[in-house]
């Protein structure tokens, strides 16, 4: 097993910006696309609360996590921003929070 890992968390909205319901299986279909990729993906079902102001409008987000450990390289790292940037166009965000940090696998 590779000693350099990185987890990269994505925060998935359960709504659209204009507050329609995002389809289940979209939010699935983004889990097996991590799966498909990497061989494995977590997925938080506790919702996450979100807040923030854009242009002067306040929004309010309803979240899921979507968590995934891949080895640390460069090519993860550019699959990940891509996915990320689909999801984002996808899921018509303004923008898709997107975290990814060092970790060591006991």
């Amino acid at each position: 097993m590779s000693s350099r890992w990185r987890r990269f968390e994505v925060l998935l909205p359960l709504q659209f910006n204009d507050g329609r319901e995002v389809p289940g299986e979209w939010l699935a279909d983004a889990v097996l696309e991590i799966v498909d990729q990497f061989g494995a993906a977590s997925y938080e079902t506790q919702k996450v609360e979100g807040h923030w102001r854009h242009g002067g409008i306040f929004y309010r987000d309803n979240l899921v996590r979507l968590i995934v450990d891949v080895p640390d390289s460069a090519k993860n790292r550019r699959w990940m921003k891509e996915f990320k940037e689909r999801w984002r166009e996808k899921l018509e965000q303004v923008e898709l929070w997107m975290v990814s940090h060092r970790i060591e696998i006991e």
